[in-house]
């Protein structure tokens, strides 16, 4: 069995080029033909010795994730479906903007903290991603865009871990791919532009905040414990005090000096404006000293397993008028990508669920 070179951030690399007998400098060297210019053929990375690339022939490998479909949005928007084994398959999406462009990578195949609002939970969970396959996700885009667009630049200059899943619950995992993003020798992001997502899961915030600080976004969605027990299950076990304590901790290590926390608007549920005025009181106020935050409110993109409904326009500015009266950056994100199913919330792909997701879903939208 050959070892998939893209499950290894760059030290691991070494560690394996290492195990071969081979110097630390000739993984950099294969580290860099590999993420910076997207080869998968040994036989064509020319600076590495005849005998290393046999080895590598024999012992290694460099196979990223099948491909099921390709979708192209009329804004631009592309989605990829990717086959991941065992009859399911993830979803990217790649959004380009004039002055950025962003890939946004899944973590798992399916998501098992079940937020009403998102398709992706409703699906249930199967399995967590490997390193290689969360990388190669980044890999197999990049390197597409750059053929597609007839660019040899960088195309990619953003990841967010904001696809299918939770990126914490997929720990192990995601930091070495964080590395490899992260890394000179590889796509050279920044820290500030590589973001990860989070339910809230609060051990793994703090873990990361020591492993590896990028930017930060917390799925907020509520003011209140009572109603984020219902949108976000996972609020059952970390509440919002909790979560927000974890932010604060965070901050001391962050790139940036706030956390972004994400608010999906939902009509007559978590959109009102007292609401909103909850929310104010909630980052100004917390621990006697507030949170320095933005918020990006999210208009909801509605699928039928839900039973929820999009905040009109009118609300969701009267709303953002409140936050931004107060004094905290507020932005109401642009819907990218919904006529191919790739705006937020609306990722799915296929999921063999191990989780009996659609009968827990059923009990809480009864509750």
């Amino acid at each position: 069995m050959t070892v998939n070179l893209l499950d290894f951030d760059r030290q691991g690399l070494i560690a394996y080029c290492e195990q071969l007998g081979e110097k630390s400098f000739r993984a950099t060297q294969l580290f860099r033909w590999i993420h910076q210019k997207g080869e998968s053929d040994f036989a064509q990375m020319s600076d590495l010795a005849k005998p290393l690339r046999d080895k590598l022939a024999l012992k290694a490998r460099v196979q990223g994730l099948p491909i099921i479909s390709q979708k192209e949005s009329s804004d631009g928007t592309i989605k990829w479906l990717f086959d991941v084994g065992g009859g399911n398959a993830v979803e990217a999406v790649f959004i380009p903007e004039e002055t950025r462009g962003t890939l946004c990578v899944s973590s798992q195949a399916g998501c098992a903290v079940g937020c009403r609002f998102c398709s992706t939970g409703h699906q249930g969970f199967s399995r967590n991603l490997t390193t290689g396959e969360i990388i190669s996700q980044l890999w197999f885009a990049e390197h597409f865009l750059r053929k597609h667009l007839s660019t040899s630049e960088r195309v990619i200059s953003n990841v967010v871990m904001m696809g299918m899943g939770e990126p914490l619950q997929n720990y192990t995992a995601l930091v070495p791919a964080l590395r490899a993003m992260l890394d000179d020798h590889g796509y050279g992001l920044s820290r500030r532009r590589l973001t990860v997502s989070t339910s809230g899961v609060v051990p793994m915030i703090d873990r990361l905040a020591a492993d590896c600080p990028v930017a930060l976004a917390v799925s907020l969605h509520a003011p209140t414990d009572a109603l984020r027990d219902n949108l976000v299950p996972i609020n059952q076990k970390y509440p919002i005090a909790e979560l927000l304590d974890a932010c604060q901790r965070y901050l001391a290590f962050a790139p940036r000096d706030f956390i972004t926390f994400e608010y999906c608007m939902l009509d007559g549920v978590n959109d009102s404006i007292e609401h909103a005025k909850q929310l104010v009181d909630l980052v100004k106020n917390h621990a006697g000293k507030g949170i320095p935050c933005k918020f990006n409110l999210i208009p909801f993109n509605p699928f039928p397993a839900s039973g929820l409904l999009c905040s009109s326009k009118n609300q969701v500015q009267a709303f953002a008028k409140v936050l931004s009266d107060a004094g905290i950056v507020t932005t109401v994100r642009k819907t990218r990508g919904d006529d191919i199913d790739a705006a937020c919330g609306q990722l799915a792909g296929e999921v063999i669920d191990r989780t009996k997701v659609v009968i827990r879903m059923q009990q809480r939208m009864v509750e």
